[in-house]
């Protein structure tokens, strides 16, 4: 096993400067996620540790040995692509085995490390087949323990699950947590999904135009973003942003979001902000979780007020409702048994002791 670091690590493509100096350390047994929209750098930046591609400055350590000019077959690591790259003339035995035929490893070792990833991965009884006859899943699974019986210091996994339908990414997000429990391989794995990060992940890197935004874990990622983009980008339906101001009255803190709603902060949120200058643009947010049907009985910190909503969206075990408020769109999650209709007045009440201040120029929370 090993861990893998990166030191002001640079990728350039002429003008196009596509991984801008990034840092990273990733333990030995850890499962690290790299997430981010399309062009943020995160699958250079995993190939360029699988040597797939030259890097143009900085340097990559692998087990403690710098590899910037080991070849990739020299660098002791296993890669699963997103179109799985099965030979379709082999069998799934044959496809699993073919590495380590390769490198003339005993046929009994290798007959070993097949079957016990075979089990593993639930696929003893495809090892006769071929790739044509088994679904994504299976190929996945095989393309898994092609990886697997290699033993390597180092997983890399590419965008693994995007080719499968939803129903068999959730499944497979749950082998893929199951191998890697049983299997303790560090593991480096690349999606833009990010409900596929926070739950496969030990820790997130959440990427964007070739610079890392922030790194986490899951946890505080989610409920301590440190810019907008993470905030925006981690969770689903994503954080709401209000544009709002701070203000003084009678010796307390309140926060207006418009002309005629503007609410008391809390103990904790008014000391923590009451340095921030009553006259920056600011941005309110909050997750759609903590905008709820209002109580008869309210804890200290949630404020009722009045809406009338645009949508509503039934999802079974909650109601997604949305409405407008100066002008911006707002998104809250009622119970869907209390009575929220398409274009009906609603009252909602906002949890502010889960609330977070942007600034609005800036991006940065405060």
């Amino acid at each position: 096993m090993a861990d893998v670091l990166l030191r002001k690590v640079v990728k350039r493509y002429e003008e196009v400067e596509a991984v801008r100096g990034i840092d990273l350390d990733i333990a030995d047994h850890e499962f690290v996620v790299l997430v981010g929209p399309s062009g943020c750098g995160k699958s250079t930046t995993l190939r360029m540790i699988a040597g797939l591609e030259d890097i143009t400055g900085g340097d990559i350590m692998i087990g403690g040995d710098v590899v910037n000019d080991v070849p990739p077959k020299d660098r002791d690591i296993a890669m699963v692509f997103q179109n799985y790259a099965l030979y379709p003339h082999m069998t799934v035995a044959e496809n699993m085995s073919f590495g380590l035929r390769l490198k003339h490893y005993p046929k009994a070792e290798i007959n070993s490390r097949v079957t016990e990833a075979a089990r593993m991965l639930d696929i003893t009884d495809l090892i006769d087949r071929k790739p044509k006859q088994l679904s994504g899943g299976q190929r996945q699974r095989v393309a898994m323990g092609r990886a697997i019986v290699r033993n390597p210091k180092v997983f890399l996994f590419d965008e693994p699950l995007s080719n499968l339908d939803a129903q068999l990414r959730v499944q497979m997000r749950i082998e893929i947590k199951k191998v890697h429990q049983k299997v303790r391989t560090t593991t480096v794995y690349v999606t833009h999904d990010q409900v596929e990060a926070m739950t496969l992940a030990d820790r997130v890197v959440v990427m964007n135009r070739g610079r890392i935004e922030q790194i986490g874990t899951p946890n505080d990622l989610y409920h301590s973003p440190a810019t907008r983009f993470v905030a925006g980008f981690i969770g689903s339906p994503a954080m709401n942003f209000l544009p709002c101001r701070l203000e003084d009255v009678g010796g307390k803190l309140n926060i207006r979001l418009t002309d005629r709603i503007a609410f008391p902060l809390p103990g904790a949120r008014a000391a923590r902000y009451q340095g921030v200058s009553r006259t920056d643009k600011l941005l309110l947010g909050v997750r759609p979780e903590h905008i709820a049907e209002a109580r008869v009985h309210t804890e200290p910190g949630v404020e009722a007020f009045d809406a009338m909503l645009d949508v509503t969206e039934p999802m079974g075990m909650e109601t997604l409702v949305y409405f407008t408020m100066d002008g911006t769109q707002v998104c809250g999650r009622v119970n869907p048994n209390a009575g929220a209709h398409d274009g009906a007045p609603f009252r909602l009440a906002v949890d502010l002791n889960n609330m977070h201040l942007l600034n609005e120029v800036t991006g940065v929370v405060i």
